[in-house]
């Protein structure tokens, strides 16, 4: 979502409002105001008193060698959406600025509206806006709804040049209003907390940055109209981004706001802001066998599906404490600790009712395309006071540099300069390699060419007989004789393997590097993952995932060949797995749809891995990142659980959980686990349900392209199945092909795994057990009449289980399932 959508106002709390615009103080005077009814003819007055000009008779000078004005033919929801301006050839606005404007910064308003036209599809228009060369949108066609975006910006001149494009001849651009302003002084400041904390941000200062805003959220209020903002700004509700609303309590403050001498002012955020707010709702205990005091509030915002900065400011305002000195809470964001123990009455002047805001600046790495916002309470509250809130939040994406000060463009050149030096050395180092390559190659015999890789490799070792063997042996060692995995394998055989990591050898990647396709010399084929140089969360997963995996060994696990930690690499080699991740054979690609019996078998096999995980030890493993990209798939179609950088011990009895830091991925993330940062096994069962509805649904989990209501799979789906409907809703290649039985107790199983608590689902064991009776009943619906979808290789369920009989011969299941290559037993797990 890069946007946020105008609101009409509330009719709640009119009450508290009433009271609070009496409090509010004298609104604030920029220095620089434009304000342009585009295409008007007239001016045009808004619902806060201020008055549009027409673009043509505005001080703003109008550049259009070729435009079109249009009025609405109905009224506008919105006096801003009455009329339209249509640019056919490039044109801009010249806005003159005031001097402060460079030292404070300016807020840009665009408004767009493609109402209905008889004489211009206004829906049809594609086109590029840029502030002062800047760009602010790209490839832009607006929606049907009423739009703003918004901009902070210094510009690095004494006037600003607002350009419209079209993005083709055919093509065309409009606006329906602009509003430019100049910001107050130190609105945004250079003064922030980085998230994660080993983040560093270069270049210019945060303040010298393109800022678009998100998000603006009154928590636990009403919208807020820009007739109750001194910035006329609109504050939408929190209502749909908030996780468990039962588990908060909206709060309303009919005292006054204590705005703090030299802190923070209504121009950081109105009274209505901070008279509102959300606290834990402590009392609601519903569906919860064991409730407790430890949770979080949680908030989910979706971003665009990319590496960005994004700068968050939260606002705080104690208005449900009593006395000083009663409430304590801890701040997170996407899981990491933002701000321990905040004491607000430490922080505002130890005064209540007083209003506090703190800046983060994100680097989201991740592909999750959300941003997550909790507050819950400090270990050190006193038990009867635990509590936490949260008044108002911004989330604004930062785009790019617009201007650099002397110092700045000092750092730039010195950059850029290195940047050419570094250039230039690759583009010899490539020169040298390719005539290496083109040279005829020497038969190996002791060492291997030196590498041709753009990381620029330090020289290889040379391969002696004794380590040729040694790896051989490895490769070609039974699982039982090598569980520990010890031996590791040489960096130059993994170069052989792979041809020095030739692209063509690229087979996927993911957080912790590429994944390459390569042939050991005795023709065993592999799956080389690579991670990136000296990445320490890297490190700590390359760790894990050694440890996890020399320690088992299962049909349904991907098996860990060996290891290399040579020249600063972290290099895994696994099995190579044919026809690749789970996820390519449901959706994004151009595989043969899977049947029912197929699906169903896959999830069985899936099953039967996290069952090995959760109870092949004393203390079990916790897979903690299960999703249909991490189950691999044979040239059978057997599926094999990957990926366990992020796995956990598991817990003994009296403890019950483990306590760590939320990681995993959205989506398929257990709530409960967010919430509380409590894991267990059954965190696991809630990922593997998101995954049985992936495969059942053959789309993504996340979906930001679905309406709202569709965009979250798990919740979506949960909302057919309660209805008993889900059938309205599976894959299209599966309609007419599912016996109706196994397809209802396929979806009472997801709806199991997917209950709000762990306690309330079942172990993996009892999932491995109705998943096998789904795939039972179907296979007696088909009796003598089979549709030609078995699998090759993979398991099968004996028609002579009886369908009531409980999970019985588990220990023979589970011995005769760990060697690798043994056909599965045909007995219910």
């Amino acid at each position: 979502m890069s946007s946020f959508t105008l609101i009409p106002p509330s009719p709640l709390l009119p009450l508290v409002f009433s009271l609070l615009a009496a409090l509010s103080i004298a609104a604030f005077q920029p220095a620089d105001n434009f304000l342009l009814a585009c295409g008007a003819a007239s001016p045009v007055a808004l619902h806060d008193g201020r008055l549009l000009l027409p673009d043509l008779s505005s001080s703003a000078f109008l550049s259009a060698p070729r435009s079109t004005a249009l009025s609405a033919p109905s009224p506008a929801p919105s006096p801003l959406y009455r009329t339209v301006r249509a640019f056919h050839l490039p044109s801009s606005y010249l806005f003159p600025l005031h001097s402060s404007a460079a030292r404070n910064g300016l807020l840009l308003r665009l408004h767009f509206h493609p109402f209905p036209s008889p004489s211009l599809n206004l829906s049809a228009a594609l086109f590029n806006v840029s502030a002062g060369g800047a760009p602010l949108l790209s490839l832009f066609s607006p929606t049907a709804a009423p739009l703003a975006k918004e901009f902070f910006f210094k510009p690095n001149s004494t006037s600003l040049r607002l350009a419209f494009s079209p993005a083709s001849p055919s093509s065309f651009a409009f606006i329906n209003a602009i509003e430019l302003l100049s910001a107050p002084d130190r609105l945004f400041s250079d003064d922030f907390t980085p998230i994660p904390s080993s983040f560093s941000f270069y270049g210019a200062p945060l303040s010298h940055h393109l800022l678009e805003t998100l998000y603006r959220i009154n928590v636990g209020g009403p919208a807020v109209t820009p007739e109750n903002d001194t910035l006329w700004r609109n504050w939408e509700p929190d209502d749909k981004y908030l996780w468990t609303p039962s588990r908060t309590k909206s709060v309303a403050f009919t005292n006054e706001i204590k705005y703090p001498n030299g802190g923070t002012t209504p121009e950081i955020a109105p009274e209505f802001v901070y008279g509102t707010a959300r606290e834990m709702n402590k009392g609601n205990s519903s569906n919860s066998s064991s409730p407790s005091d430890y949770f979080n509030i949680t908030w989910n915002f979706p971003v665009a599906n990319s590496v960005h900065g994004y700068f968050i400011r939260f606002h705080f305002c104690d208005i449900i404490s009593k006395a000083l000195g009663e409430l304590f809470f801890n701040v997170y964001i996407n899981g990491y600790s933002a701000y321990k123990d905040l004491d607000l009455s430490s922080q505002s002047s130890f005064t209540l009712a007083s209003p506090y805001y703190i800046d983060f600046v994100v680097m989201n790495r991740s592909n999750t395309g959300s941003i997550n916002i909790s507050v819950g309470p400090a270990e050190q509250s006193l038990p009867w006071k635990m509590n936490a809130l949260l008044n108002g939040l911004e989330i604004m994406k930062i785009n790019g540099i617009v201007s650099f000060s002397k110092e700045d463009k000092k750092k730039l050149l010195v950059g850029t300069v290195i940047a050419i030096v570094l250039g230039s050395i690759a583009f010899l180092c490539g020169l040298v390699v390719m005539v290496l390559t083109l040279l005829p190659q020497k038969e190996i015999k002791d060492q291997v060419a030196q590498s041709r890789d753009a990381d620029t490799w330090s020289p290889l070792p040379v391969i002696t007989e004794n380590s040729y063997r040694r790896l051989i042996e490895l490769t070609n060692a039974s699982p039982s004789t090598n569980a520990n995995l010890q031996l590791r394998v040489p960096f130059a055989e993994i170069l052989l393997a792979t041809n020095n990591f030739d692209e063509k050898a690229l087979v996927g990647a993911g957080g912790f590097g590429k994944v390459y396709k390569g042939v050991l010399r005795n023709g065993t084929k592999i799956a080389v993952k690579r991670g990136v140089r000296g990445s320490q969360q890297g490190l700590g997963e390359f760790q894990t995932e050694i440890e996890v995996l020399s320690k088992i060994r299962h049909h349904h696990l991907v098996s860990l060949i060996g290891y290399c930690e040579e020249q600063a690499e972290m290099i895994l080699v696994y099995d190579f797995m044919e026809k690749g991740p789970l996820r390519d054979h449901l959706y994004g690609s151009k595989n043969p749809s899977l049947t029912w019996k197929q699906r169903l078998e896959i999830c069985i096999g899936s099953a039967r891995g996290l069952h090995y995980l959760h109870t092949g030890s004393a203390q079990g493993i916790i897979h903690r990142d299960v999703k249909s990209s991490n189950i691999l798939l044979d040239e059978n179609y057997t599926a094999k659980v990957a990926d366990f950088g992020l796995s956990k011990l598991g817990t003994d009895s009296n403890q019950g959980h483990v306590s760590t830091g939320v990681k995993g991925s959205f989506g398929y993330l257990d709530p409960e686990y967010f919430k509380t940062q409590q894991l267990t096994d059954k965190s696991d069962v809630y990922s593997f349900g998101v995954v049985l509805l992936e495969v059942l649904c053959a789309r993504p989990v996340i979906d930001q392209s679905l309406p709202w209501e569709q965009i979250n799979l798990a919740e979506w789906a949960m909302q057919w199945q309660k209805k008993r409907l889900l059938d309205r809703i599976i894959d299209p290649s599966l309609k007419g092909k599912t016996d109706r039985k196994s397809l209802k107790k396929y979806g009472e199983m997801v709806e199991k795994c997917l209950a709000q608590y762990g306690i309330d689902r079942p172990t993996m064991g009892d999932v491995l057990w109705n998943l096998e009776y789904a795939l039972q009943l179907h296979e007696r619906a088909v009796h003598q009449e089979p549709y030609g979808d078995s699998i090759s290789g993979t398991s099968d369920v004996s028609s002579s289980c009886p369908a009531g009989s409980s999970m019985t011969n588990n220990n023979t299941a589970e011995r005769n399932d760990i060697s690798v290559g043994d056909a599965t037993t045909h007995v219910f797990s």
